[in-house]
């Protein structure tokens, strides 16, 4: 779980907003088409969506899975890969355990906190359709690779 709360420290924006998003979202779309994934992308800034893509194959049930993922991010405040494994490492699992509506909540991987440094977390970064681990891999290498890259168009912040 180190390397969970790892990636969580490390991949931190100065600044997050719209073209951001839109940049982030098409680079996860990008990355998926290369590799020929069917998977549903979504990015929040609070409770705004402003990024949802859904790559041919994918279906209704991936929106769902990430409003799930979504809540979980919300209310624990990290990864839904991270609040998952938390459960898993303590022998036990997050639908046993936490005691919240497994048809509202579900802590697999895919959802990533948009994390502000100095602010905290702002928003959401969202893949579904492939295995959870996976779901989680391709969004910490988007984020990875956008925030080495200076973000969007625009250039880091001042």
């Amino acid at each position: 779980m180190p390397e969970l709360q790892e990636q969580e420290e490390r991949l931190q924006f100065d600044r997050f907003d719209h073209d951001d998003a839109w940049h982030l979202g098409s680079q996860l779309v990008g990355l998926a088409r290369e590799r020929g994934h069917a998977v549903t992308v979504d990015i929040r800034l609070g409770d705004q969506q402003l990024f949802h893509y859904a790559l041919p194959g994918t279906s209704a049930d991936n929106d769902d899975w990430i409003e799930r993922k979504i809540r979980v991010v919300r209310r624990f405040g990290h990864s839904s890969y991270l609040v998952g494994q938390s459960y898993r490492d303590r022998g036990t699992t997050f639908e046993e355990q936490s005691h919240l509506e497994p048809a509202r909540y579900a802590a697999h991987g895919g959802c990533f906190p948009i994390i502000v440094r100095g602010t905290g977390p702002v928003g959401t970064v969202s893949v579904s359709g492939l295995p959870q681990l996976d779901d989680h891999r391709l969004v910490v290498e988007a984020l990875g690779l956008f925030l080495d890259s200076g973000g969007s168009e625009k250039g880091p912040a001042a």
